[in-house]
């Protein structure tokens, strides 16, 4: 019996002691494909020998000393380098130990930046439905994940939400993209007058939704329009990118893609690949400045934020990304993941959608492709389809709720960007595989 209180008691799950590439194996010796990095996360696949040596040589000289009183040298070159790649605008990083604690940290800062430059009244903060931003409380209150907050709605505090962009499931038959964007996109406006047009601190977003509904992209336009609105009243632009980000849509940032620059942008699962834990937000020099300029000190902190150790892997991460190109072979790898959706799944009667950026797509699954009626909930074809991928050897990322929290699934993928053409195509095979096993189940 585990000792352990994981994420399920029910199940007892095999133990995993190796990771290769794009592999993992258990202690029985299977091998298994990390088709969605566990969680998006293990961008550069398992086992890289220079990011354990630089883990091995930060060790050797410095494990751990508190940021009250220091900074250190790893710290220091990631902000460097991140800051040096992002836009001109966002010229601060502070590090933190995953995605979550990023979020915490961001809606934290909106509020102390409102009270720096005068403006206390501002208390409001406005998300999106079908979005998910962590699970600590003030994240999971962002979030629009309506699942996973059900349990802790007494907890969560106050955060308004308006409509996704999210065009297979949102947009009206007679509606072209832009017009669907900018009727989604006015929704923030709408939500800002009714709380008070000097009320609101920030807006919250994944440029690129990831868990919760599936790798949706926002149509061409949408967040210009977001971008416009943010800045007529004085809202922070918040996007979060600690999924969708660091390569994982084929830019490094992934907002690069949509012609604008956030006030603050969180990431975490790409930034450190997963050889220690880290997340991280950027920030806009005019945020930095009212604090440097006013208080002097952002009243925020976790014992771990700026580790050495965490901040020396996801360095060595980010060179190694850079170095190789990865990002260019996102994109190469991307298309050929597509192409090989299309081709398995575009004429499938149970995928409705096929949609993603990148090395960052998802297939959503529906009992009629005329209609987009989901199956009922009680049949769990994303559970299912997770089981018999894992049978056959594989790891996908699927998820239930889709379409308003209960119904509704998908299956997300998110392989590592080392992924190469052949794995690629077996991937695919794989998934095909097991849907058809859930699907023919069901459907007969």
């Amino acid at each position: 019996m585990s000792h352990v209180l994981g994420r399920q008691t029910k199940k007892t799950l095999p133990t995993a002691v190796r990771g290769e590439g794009i592999y993992l194996f258990d202690a029985t010796g299977k091998r298994y494909v990390d088709a969605s990095g566990g969680a998006a996360v293990s961008c550069l696949g398992h086992g890289h020998p220079e990011v354990t040596r630089a883990i091995k040589d930060q060790l050797d000289k410095l494990a751990y000393a508190h940021t009250g009183f220091f900074t250190n040298q790893p710290q220091e070159e990631l902000a460097d380098h991140l800051v040096a790649k992002a836009p001109a605008e966002l010229g601060h990083a502070y590090f933190v130990s995953g995605g979550s604690e990023a979020m915490e940290a961001a809606l934290k800062l909106a509020r102390q930046y409102a009270i720096e430059i005068g403006a206390s009244q501002r208390k409001h903060v406005i998300s999106r439905w079908s979005s998910y931003h962590g699970n600590t409380l003030g994240a999971l209150s962002a979030g629009g994940n309506r699942a996973r907050r059900a349990a802790y709605e007494p907890l969560l505090i106050d955060i308004q939400h308006i409509s996704p962009c999210f065009a297979y499931r949102g947009k009206r038959a007679d509606e072209s993209d832009d017009a669907y964007g900018a009727r989604v996109a006015n929704e923030l406006e709408a939500k800002i007058l009714e709380l008070g047009r000097d009320a609101v601190l920030a807006f919250v977003a994944e440029t690129v939704v990831g868990a919760t509904i599936g790798a949706v992209p926002p149509v061409p336009g949408y967040f210009k329009r977001i971008r416009e609105i943010c800045e007529r009243y004085g809202v922070l632009l918040v996007l979060d990118e600690v999924m969708c980000g660091m390569g994982r849509t084929g830019t490094l940032y992934a907002f690069e893609q949509e012609g604008i620059v956030p006030d603050i942008v969180t990431m975490a699962k790409g930034l450190g690949a997963g050889y220690q834990p880290i997340g991280a937000m950027l920030v806009a020099d005019k945020i930095y400045d009212a604090i440097a300029g006013g208080s002097g000190a952002f009243m925020h902190g976790h014992t771990y934020m700026g580790h050495p150790v965490a901040c020396a892997a996801a360095l060595a991460v980010q060179q190694v990304m850079a170095r190789d190109r990865l990002v260019e072979n996102v994109n190469r790898m991307g298309a050929v993941l597509e192409k090989s959706l299309l081709e398995r799944f575009g004429n499938h009667r149970n995928v409705g959608d096929i949609r993603g950026r990148g090395l960052f797509w998802a297939i959503e699954l529906v009992e009629d492709r005329a209609s987009k009626r989901p199956f009922e909930p009680k049949h769990q074809i994303h559970a299912r389809i997770k089981a018999e991928a894992f049978a056959r050897g594989m790891l996908c990322y699927p998820m239930g709720g889709t379409v308003d929290g209960k119904a509704g699934d998908h299956v997300l993928l998110a392989p590592p960007f080392i992924v190469e053409r052949g794995q690629v195509e077996e991937i695919v095979d794989r998934l095909g595989t097991a849907v058809d096993a859930v699907l023919g189940s069901v459907m007969a």
